[in-house]
């Protein structure tokens, strides 16, 4: 065995994404197989095989890091059964296994983008505080008491940090404004309920680096004279959950939280508020009537939660990536910060990259970044070799981006200019074979059955939005459909309560916007261009391609396809119910539609 001065270290993904594809038997395995050869012990210096957060690179877990001498190698698509090889080739003899590196799709999925959020997640322990106080953690926190709580704001103001959660309102103003309001006391709040449809950035922070949210939440309450703080957090996180209360507790037994933080006369401690699954609680405060035991319903602002938050009193809510940002920016100084990013947009911002994509998973990029470099040259292009048709952005309230914007950049305005929204960070990527009219009724669903039902314009103008999407999806659009569309998705805009009323149209007004030629097929020709709406859509079957197999016939429920065996096959259109089944069982693609 060959000598290793600086020791062995196996990193292994352990947040959600790679469990689920299979990392707490590969942890298993790496331990038990550095056992078996006696490597658990000394090698020159200890050999372990670690957990770390999630890696980002989602399409490719379990990822593993062997780390031999400070020299990086990484393996994708880790399994139980590679282990033995790995540790055998890699570690004792010093042979990497070439055909199960990643190769340059995870490379240049790294190497296009900026993190600082991400920056230490996927390198330590993130139950293990030691590893995040060796990085420099919870060294922002001292730095901001050497401070005056107004220079500590000034910092953060200079820093150009916008709020991440969606509306993008300036963080220092808002500590600002708190500070500015004498009642006591003071709230800090985190908000943790992530509930888009295929967002998982905050997520990802808590399960990977947690210590730097409390952190984050530590200056900001130092800031604005505040000595209690809320984590509201999904219920349906419990990876996150578990990781925060043990970063909760470690903080407390070394003194990050709890009274004379950093030996000062500061004191300041989080509770955790679990989340029962309303989308609506997303909203700060609909939040905060859930954290008082109330029905998770928003109110009209102002008064605005810095002046009349929570109890009644003067409060500060942001999100998880806006609270995570806080430990560099103390750590690197303002100018740093706001070298990255836009004008206007500075820093950086998390996404989670989803849909018809080859390489999903959590990025971070500058503000300002090009929509075609996220797609093409991070994400890998559009999965298949097939066109891409539109980048769907800010969560169900967010908006349709089409391909001939692909060179626009990124950042809070020019999403809002086109009709879109950045929302928490969601990034749907669609392409030629979705139906842009069957997107929008997605959606709008969506938000239609999280609508909390507090205001009408919500409540009842979603509802008959969606029915009229679902009846052009159904073959029954009529004249008119599309100019009541807009009609009652800029009423609700207008008239709505709350932040998801007032965005919940957006899909369907940015689709329309930019795809109104699928409307009008769906109304006027009773076609769907995408080949996605199966009411509206007619199936037959090739001869020269059908061998008379009869998958079709034994799929079809009401008998429509019919023929003898080995005979080629019809099917009856005026049986047929649109199913889709006899296309989805014919292996000889016999099958048509149109």
């Amino acid at each position: 065995m060959r000598k290793v001065n600086n020791g062995i270290i196996v990193n292994i993904c352990m947040g959600t994404g790679g469990m689920a594809a299979g990392s707490v038997e590969v942890m298993e395995t790496f331990r038990q197989e550095l056992r078996n050869n006696g490597l658990d012990g000394e090698v020159g210096n200890r050999c372990k095989a670690k957990q770390v957060g999630c890696r980002g690179f989602c399409a490719r877990d379990v990822l593993v890091d062997i780390i031999i001498d400070g020299e990086r190698t990484t393996y994708q698509y880790v399994k139980p059964k590679m282990v033995s090889r790995l540790v055998q080739e890699h570690i004792l003899d010093g042979r990497p296994v070439d055909e199960w590196l990643a190769g340059e799709d995870f490379h240049n999925f790294h190497k296009f983008q900026k993190k600082v959020v991400l920056a230490d997640i996927g390198s330590f322990d993130p139950e293990n505080i030691q590893e995040y106080l060796d990085i420099g953690g919870y060294g922002s926190i001292k730095k901001a008491l050497s401070m005056t709580p107004a220079e500590a704001t000034d910092l953060v103001k200079e820093s150009g940090l916008r709020g991440r959660g969606g509306a993008g309102f300036p963080t220092g103003l808002k500590w600002e404004l708190c500070a500015a309001n004498k009642e006591n006391p003071k709230y800090i709040i985190c908000n943790a309920d992530e509930g888009d449809p295929g967002a998982f950035m905050d997520c990802s922070v808590m399960e990977g680096n947690p210590h730097s949210v409390i952190e984050g939440m530590c200056i900001g309450a130092y800031a604005v004279d505040s000595h209690l703080g809320y984590v509201y957090i999904r219920a349906e996180y419990p990876l996150a959950v578990k990781r925060l209360k043990i970063a909760l507790k470690q903080a407390r037994d070394h003194g990050f939280l709890g009274k004379s933080i950093h030996n000062s006369d500061f004191e300041f401690d989080i509770k955790i508020k679990l989340g029962a699954g309303a989308f609506v609680c997303g909203e700060e405060t609909a939040l905060i009537a859930s954290i008082e035991g109330g029905r998770g319903m928003p109110r009209a602002k102002p008064p605005y939660p810095v002046n009349k938050g929570l109890w009644g009193k003067p409060t500060i809510i942001n999100n998880v990536e806006t609270w995570a940002n806080l430990y560099p920016i103390f750590k690197n100084g303002a100018e740093w910060y706001s070298s990255i990013g836009s004008e206007k947009s500075k820093g950086t911002k998390v996404f989670s990259l989803t849909g018809k994509i080859r390489n999903t998973g959590l990025i971070e990029v500058p503000m300002g970044i090009k929509l075609r470099d996220i797609i093409f040259d991070i994400g890998g292009g559009i999965e298949g070799g097939k066109l891409l048709k539109a980048v769907q952005t800010g969560g169900p309230s967010g908006g349709c981006i089409p391909q001939a914007h692909i060179d626009m950049h990124v950042d809070y305005d020019n999403l809002l200019s086109i009709g879109s929204m950045m929302g928490s960070g969601g990034m749907v990527v669609l392409d030629e074979t979705d139906c842009m009219v069957n997107i929008s009724r997605f959606f709008l669903e969506f938000t239609q059955s999280e609508s909390c039902g507090k205001c009408i314009p919500c409540r009842i103008g979603t509802k008959r939005m969606l029915e009229i999407l679902t009846r052009i999806t159904q073959g029954e659009g009529r004249e008119g459909d599309i100019e009541l569309l807009l009609a009652l998705g800029k009423d609700i805009k207008e008239t709505s309560l709350c932040g998801l009323g007032m965005s919940a149209p957006n899909p369907v007004l940015s689709t329309i916007r930019y795809f109104r030629h699928e409307y009008e097929a769906h109304i006027k020709h009773k076609k769907c261009p995408a080949k996605v709406c199966k009411k509206l859509l007619t199936f037959f079957i090739r001869e020269d391609l059908c061998t008379g197999c009869g998958a079709c016939a034994k799929a079809c429920p009401t008998g429509a396809a019919e023929g003898k065996k080995k005979k080629p096959h019809r099917i009856d259109t005026a049986a047929c119910v649109q199913c889709g089944s006899c296309y989805d069982v014919c292996k000889f693609k016999a099958v048509l539609k149109e």
